[in-house]
């Protein structure tokens, strides 16, 4: 079907309309110029709750400035609650596995138990995030740490509990994390504006180290007075109170005339996008590289704590210590940091820096030594995720959001468990403190393999979402929304002395359609016309191919532009759309 067959109408997103010579400005174009301002005023009206204040908050640089913020202030709290439970529940099963069992990997364990149903269950949390109400969502995930909590109290108040057991409700522990970060990760950037957000994420790893430093602290008094049970049961309690506070939440849900997405859809499409996106699989590999080499330090501070002679105290001291460092950073040091310094440099110095302090804590012989050196490597730490972390955001356009950052997760997590294991492994086979000099030495050694990739190598896109900027001509069959595939072909005539310009900006569209949710795109040569390409690209069904058009950004229209650039001719390029025919 053609959009010519039925009465004229303005060109759609995929209707191209080739730009005048010396241009009078057309109504085409000051409609997507509009559609992209209003996009970008929609979007810094969208963060957060009623805002006649935001605008004089928007440039403000304090640490702290979203704070002042209600909704982010109080599912800033909801989330340290979330958080602190995470880090009671690992410190409690972490020391309680040292005396269930003498198996240095078992303990190594733990927290790979703990992370790696993030990397398991990552995309599938992010894509429900991203397809169901995330208040609702968001509150579920605390109610099933609650249960876990609870089945874990009570095993422990029997004596019940096993090495085995522990790891399994420790895993289903890590279940409820992984069901919580995406949705948070997503919820985060419209509740703050743009110039906001990196200050909203470093709160968040603040939240995230004072975790690290309540947790322990809370947990290490229950252990040595009453014992583990007790932090399990409190866990319930905490994650009961974030429940609350989610539920106090009044999100607003932005209205779409389609249907919501289906599931697996959602994920391939989630998957697609992050794929087709230079920027995001630049920081996928560089969150999992660091994690990789980082994580030797935590997963086994268990077992330095002992080799320094020390119990339950040493070891809350030592990741109170890190937790310290790391808040202490995030409100001092990594603003001006950040000013001075490009993203590329942060992670370089940070994985430098937590090198050698990890290299400090495995050869001193006392408390007092690795102290300075566990808060120097949480300083770092945190300076180098929240780089990463703001490079992710920034890549991702709001309609992936949670599907993106879920995959994120899924590489920092499966970073995470794979070092606990691997190093785990390498101390069992050599000792503790050659373990962690092997994984600090590994940093400088893979940055120096993989200097080549750039976190802050492109200027950011304008990911404000437009849609579509007007409207094709109504179909004249009838078609169900769920029929399907849909082909759409664009037809070109350019300068052939131009081919290889209009070849960049095609492989640039590929990428932009596929990131959209397109099923395949090709680019086709005309053999009996030099000059003349065709453009085609097809999408799952007709209300997949709608929603496609939806997800249209201000830098998808810039691309279009720039596309249009290289047509010739007084016609605008010929666009049609056709949807499969059922011939059995």
């Amino acid at each position: 079907m053609s959009p010519s067959d039925g009465p004229p109408a303005a060109p759609s997103p995929d209707t191209p309309r080739p730009p005048a010579a010396a241009p009078p400005v057309s109504a085409d174009a000051t409609d997507a110029t509009d559609a992209v301002r209003a996009a970008r005023a929609a979007s810094e009206a969208d963060a957060g709750a009623a805002r006649p204040a935001d605008t004089a908050a928007a440039v403000p640089e304090s640490p702290v400035a979203p704070l002042r913020r209600p909704v982010f202030r109080m599912l800033w709290l909801a989330w340290l609650a979330a958080n602190v439970t995470m880090w009671m529940n690992d410190v409690a099963a972490a020391w309680l596995m040292t005396s269930l069992t003498d198996s240095i990997v078992m303990v190594a364990l733990v927290q790979a138990a703990s992370t790696l149903p993030v990397f398991v269950l990552g995309l599938p949390s992010g894509a429900l995030a991203d397809i169901v109400d995330r208040r609702r969502y968001f509150a579920l995930t605390q109610l099933w740490v609650a249960v876990v909590a609870v089945v874990l109290g009570a095993f422990s108040l029997a004596g019940a509990l096993s090495a085995p057991w522990l790891l399994a409700l420790t895993f289903a522990n890590g279940i409820g994390m992984a069901m919580r970060w995406p949705v948070f990760a997503a919820i985060v950037p419209e509740l703050v504006p743009r110039a906001e957000l990196p200050s909203a994420l470093a709160l968040n790893g603040i939240a995230m180290n004072m975790s690290r430093v309540i947790g322990p602290i809370v947990a290490g008094a229950l252990l040595a007075s009453v014992g583990e049970p007790w932090v399990f049961l409190l866990n319930a309690v905490l994650a009961v109170v974030a429940f609350t506070l989610i539920l106090r939440w009044r999100a607003q849900r932005k209205p779409s005339a389609l249907p919501g997405e289906r599931f697996v859809g959602a994920m391939r499409v989630g998957l697609q996008h992050v794929v087709q996106s230079p920027p995001m699989r630049v920081v996928l590999i560089r969150i999992f590289l660091f994690f990789l080499q980082s994580t030797a330090l935590t997963a086994l501070l268990p077992l330095v704590a002992r080799r320094l002679g020390g119990g339950a105290g040493t070891f809350t001291l030592l990741l109170a210590a890190m937790g310290c460092g790391a808040i202490l950073g995030a409100l001092f040091v990594l603003p001006r940091l950040r000013q001075r310094f490009s993203g590329d440099r942060m992670v370089q110095g940070g994985t430098v820096v937590h090198g050698l302090a990890t290299i400090v804590v495995a050869l001193s012989p006392t408390p007092w030594l690795s102290v300075p050196a566990m808060a120097l490597a949480g300083l770092v730490w945190l300076a180098v995720a929240n780089t990463l972390t703001v490079s992710a955001q920034m890549a991702l356009p709001n309609w992936v959001r949670a599907r993106g950052m879920s995959i994120y997760q899924m590489a920092l997590m499966g970073g995470s468990a794979s070092g606990a294991a691997v190093w785990g492994w390498v101390a069992s086979h050599s000792s503790v403190p050659a373990s962690l000099i092997a994984a600090a030495l590994a940093g400088p050694a893979v940055l120096l393999l993989t200097r080549r990739l750039q976190v802050s190598g492109r200027a950011a896109e304008d990911l404000s979402q437009v849609g579509a900027v007007s409207s094709a001509a109504p179909p004249v069959i009838p078609i169900d929304p769920d029929e399907g595939p849909v082909m759409v072909t664009v037809e070109y005539q350019i300068d052939p002395a131009r081919a290889a310009e209009f070849a960049a900006v095609m492989r640039e569209t590929r990428r932009a359609r596929l990131r959209q949710g397109a099923l395949s795109w090709g680019l086709f040569r005309d053999t009996a016309r030099v000059g003349r390409y065709i453009e085609y690209f097809v999408d799952e069904s007709w209300v997949e191919h709608q929603r496609r058009l939806e997800r249209f950004t201000a830098a998808d229209i810039g691309l279009r532009e720039r596309r249009l650039a290289f047509h010739l001719g007084s016609e605008p390029p010929r666009a049609q759309r056709y949807v499969a025919d059922d011939i059995d």
